[in-house]
């Protein structure tokens, strides 16, 4: 099982205004996690899923799904898929990772963990499944996730009308993997 410890020291988190230091880890997601996943997609985003969504992409794409646990607990999660279609980077049809999901519960939130888990994602899409392409939808309103993802090598590529069912707009992100 591939898993990543992250320790975030108590500088970084007083500089990121987070009280006290904590340790994670970061691991591949299995069965027995989906519970704890659908409640933080559940606690954390209003777009939900029913359990079979949750299983069928940990089946398919699982070097691809990854947890983030403090203390046993899973705190955050990442999930995503492998498709093919038209780049948004690449011309011509090409092999595209596309993040489905990610979370990170409130009190867990500003330490790092959505960057680890896009990372660990990332870097199985490229190596495990062969991905040359990585893209994600984000509310246009979601500044903090749009800086992150900015910050991880994203741009936008476009804008998505009425994407989410409250009837808000959705940009379109995406990365050379």
């Amino acid at each position: 099982m591939t898993f990543i410890t992250i320790t975030i020291l108590m500088e970084e988190c007083r500089r990121r205004g987070v009280v006290g230091g904590a340790s994670y880890v970061i691991r591949r997601a299995v069965e027995t996690d989906i519970p704890a996943v659908m409640y933080v997609n559940r606690v954390s985003l209003p777009e939900n899923y029913p359990r079979s969504f949750f299983e069928d992409l940990l089946r398919r794409w699982g070097k691809a799904f990854y947890v983030a646990e403090h203390d046993g607990e899973i705190v955050g999660y990442i999930m995503c898929r492998v498709e093919w279609g038209l780049g948004f980077i690449r011309r011509g049809l090409v092999r595209k990772g596309h993040v489905i999901s990610v979370a990170v519960l409130k009190p867990h939130r500003r330490r790092g963990l959505g960057t680890q888990l896009m990372l660990a994602a990332m870097r199985d899409l490229k190596d495990s499944y062969r991905a040359s392409e990585v893209y994600l939808e984000v509310r246009v309103s979601n500044i903090p996730a749009i800086r992150l993802y900015e910050k991880l090598g994203f741009r936008v590529v476009r804008r998505v009308p009425m994407y989410y069912l409250d009837g808000e707009d959705a940009y379109v992100m995406a990365k050379e993997l």
